[in-house]
């Protein structure tokens, strides 16, 4: 199977062949202050199934992590870190061009996590923000 993605402004596009290793979301620290939100989703790939085009920066969020993002738009794309995983890549899932191509198979780091998130499943649902329809 193939899977492609890319950024919001499509400056960077990617695709990745084969099946991921995991798909998960990340709950660290690191992750969702890098990203701006409370969980980041990953799917890991062999770093030679992926293939990428557009203007990529790099910014070392701590020892031996590497995150790479768009640099025209600011979307966030890879995470590497070979000493935890050698020959890998995660790729931010929420990139994917169809997210439903790779649902999260497990949620990580809740040591992390914010209290409120066990509850979350709970909240009410809308399928719009109102105004916004």
């Amino acid at each position: 199977m193939t899977y492609g993605g890319g950024c919001h402004c499509g400056a960077v596009r990617w695709e990745a062949d084969g099946e991921p290793e995991h798909s998960a979301l990340c709950y660290c620290a690191d992750c969702r202050r890098c990203a701006g939100a409370y969980a980041v989703g990953w799917a890991l790939f062999p770093r030679d199934a992926l293939r990428v085009t557009g203007d990529l920066r790099s910014y070392a969020s701590s020892p031996d992590v590497t995150r790479q993002f768009c640099g025209r738009c600011g979307t966030g794309l890879f995470f590497v870190n070979e000493t935890v995983f050698p020959g890998k890549i995660d790729v931010q899932s929420a990139t994917l061009d169809d997210p439903d191509m790779l649902p999260p198979q497990a949620r990580i780091q809740m040591a992390e996590a914010p209290v409120w998130e066990s509850g979350v499943a709970h909240l009410p649902r809308f399928e719009r923000f109102q105004g916004m329809d």
